[in-house]
């Protein structure tokens, strides 16, 4: 069984890594540049998947249920927790 505290750990790393911070000094990303970074893809087994846990947790928030490569590559990943 994978670690799931561990992997929104990475999540949330790489998200700080690969993200922008906004007026309100909060960090987000692009889905697309999340699925399409070359670390996160060989991080994550399933990028959604860890998505969806941290979002339960309220670890990250983003619109939507299920994220898409394509079609949601322009919806931003919000990081709630620092």
């Amino acid at each position: 069984t994978m670690n799931v505290e561990h992997e929104i750990s990475l999540l949330v790393e790489e998200i700080r890594r690969l993200g922008t911070k906004n007026a309100d000094g909060q960090v987000s990303v692009k889905f697309g540049v999340l699925f399409a970074d070359e670390k996160c893809a060989n991080l994550f087994e399933a990028l959604v998947g860890t998505l969806k846990a941290a979002k339960r947790r309220k670890i990250v928030t983003y619109q939507g249920e299920l994220l898409l490569q394509g079609v949601h590559d322009n919806v931003e990943i919000m990081l709630l927790q620092d």
